[in-house]
Formats: C-alpha cells, structure tokens, sequence
C-alpha cells in the first residue's frame, strides 16, 4: 500500500504542507498524535510528523514539515500524484481536552504546525484561546490566518522586527501571565530551548504547562529507545508516553544533548542528496545527448 500526495504547496522558505490520503489514519487521528513516514525504498529513514489536520470524509491528512535532512528533502521534492510509501500511525497518545477557561498557546517556528490542531480542539472545548506565534522573520512565520480564525487574541513576535513585535515568544508570554486573572493552561510547541523557556516563565506563576516533544524515532514503539527523554527524574519515551509532557518536569538540558546527538550526520546526508539531485539532471542530459547522437549515426 502506498499513499498518494493529493495537494502540496510551500509555505515558507523550507516549510511545505501536503494533503495525503490515508483514510484509516484520517479516521482514528486525534489532536497530539503523529504519524512516522518513510519513503520510497525498503532502507528509508523513518522520521515522525505530526498531523496537522485531517479529513475523515476525503480519507486525508494534513503534514506540515521543514526540509531540515534528508528525507524531509526528499518529501519536499514530491509533487501532487506522487506517492509515499509508508504512513504509519495515529501514534502517541492525544492531547488531554477540557475546559480549563482561559489558554495560552504559544507556537515557535514550525511548532505552529502541531499546535494548531491542539488550538482548534481546545476552542471546541469552550476554552478562551489567547495565541502566541514566533519565527525569526516575516517569511518564515506560518500559519497566521488559521490562528486568527480560533484566538480571541493574536500575538506575533519576529526576531528581527521584521513583522509584530520584535521579541522572544517568552516576552509577551510572561506580560499575558502577570495579568489578572492570569491564564488558566499554557500548550508551548517548538524549539526545545523555546518550551524550555517557555516552562521556566510559567512555572514561575505556578501555570500548568503543556510542552510536545519532537525526538529521534525509529520505530514509534518504545522499542528502540531512540527517543528516551528524562521525566520527573525517571526515563520516558516520548513515541508511547508522549508526545506530549508537564513542561515543568522534562529535563530539556538532556534532551537538547540527544537531539544534536547527529546534526553532523543529518546535514552530511543532506549535502549528499543536493548532489544526487544535481546529478539527476546532468544524467538525464547525457541520456538526451547519447540519444541524439545515434539519431544522427543511424541517419
């Protein structure tokens, strides 16, 4: 079984989204959960997205991923039509929803991705969502307008100014916490070092915060350990006990230690594929060259 890529589009300089059809996924998915990919070839990486939305009707899911290694280049490189091998999930356990009246939630980069799901399910939920998107400049910030939608009150922040305000998601976090009354739930999806910040502002104000881990993975299982974080001092492992954690009890010193474990491997391998895909077009020219070369022998 393979899954076909029924709509893609980019939205920002390395960010893509791409509409899938997966229907048993499509059906079963909650907020929270993810999916683990791989492409078309049995020694393929596996790598976990979470899914951004989903279509029960159409048979769809919705994938947001920025071309960081690679296989989320390869990913990118597909067109409509085109297919995916493997699509494995839902995984992961769902967001736990209520309402716990007034929300706070904060987005980094492509955190907004799985954010927005959480988002749209907590506003269903009755509860007052105030929004909180960074990224480092204008183009690179994603989904404004779907925020806006469901927020009672959007807050953008860039680093460099170059569109909201110019500050650290943790700056209007920490004004939004001082009110009175303050908020009720804090869900911070990004960067590690940002959730780390993030839980360090509201743990001041004693506000329940929910952070989602996006760890190396292989099997999704628990079984590899690939994706072992540090919880309340005991290990965890974010495919089965997560994705999702208290923020205030994740060791993010740790993890961040893990997560760079292979950032030398991940862009070696990116390197090698820009050239292979280089190499496509000068072979696929030599081809059209030998080719009319013996057009011309024959004649």
């Amino acid at each position: 079984m393979s899954y076909k890529i029924v709509s893609k589009k980019q939205l920002s300089e390395d960010v893509f989204t791409a509409e899938i059809e997966a229907p048993l996924v499509a059906r079963a998915r909650q907020p929270g959960q993810f999916v683990i990919i791989s492409m078309n070839n049995e020694y393929a990486e596996r790598i976990p997205l979470t899914i951004a939305g989903a279509d029960p009707e159409k048979g769809t899911i919705r994938l947001i991923w920025q071309r960081v290694g690679k296989t989320t280049a390869e990913l990118a490189d597909l067109k409509q039509g085109d297919e995916i091998a493997n699509v494995a999930g839902p995984l992961g356990k769902p967001t736990h929803l209520e309402n716990f009246g007034t929300i706070v939630c904060v987005g980094g980069g492509i955190g907004n991705a799985p954010l927005l799901p959480i988002a749209k399910a907590l506003k269903a939920q009755g509860n007052k969502v105030i929004s909180i998107l960074g990224a480092k400049n204008k183009e690179l910030l994603i989904l404004e307008e779907e925020f806006a939608q469901i927020s009672s009150e959007l807050i953008i922040t860039t680093d460099d100014g170059s569109y909201g305000r110019k500050a650290l998601v943790t700056e209007p976090l920490k004004e939004l916490c001082q009110r009175s009354p303050k908020p009720d739930h804090v869900f911070a999806i990004g960067p590690a070092i940002m959730m780390k910040f993030c839980c360090e502002v509201t743990k001041q104000f004693n506000i329940p915060t929910q952070v989602s881990i996006n760890t190396i993975m292989v099997d999704g299982t628990g079984m590899c350990g690939g994706c072992r974080i540090e919880f309340d001092g005991q290990p965890k492992f974010v495919c089965v006990d997560g994705p999702e954690f208290d923020g205030h009890k994740v060791n993010f010193d740790l993890m961040m230690k893990r997560l760079n474990a292979y950032k030398e491997q991940e862009q070696r391998a990116l390197e090698q594929y820009k050239k292979h895909r280089c190499k496509i077009g000068l072979d696929e020219q030599k081809t059209e060259n030998r080719r009319q070369r013996t057009e011309k022998t024959d004649i």
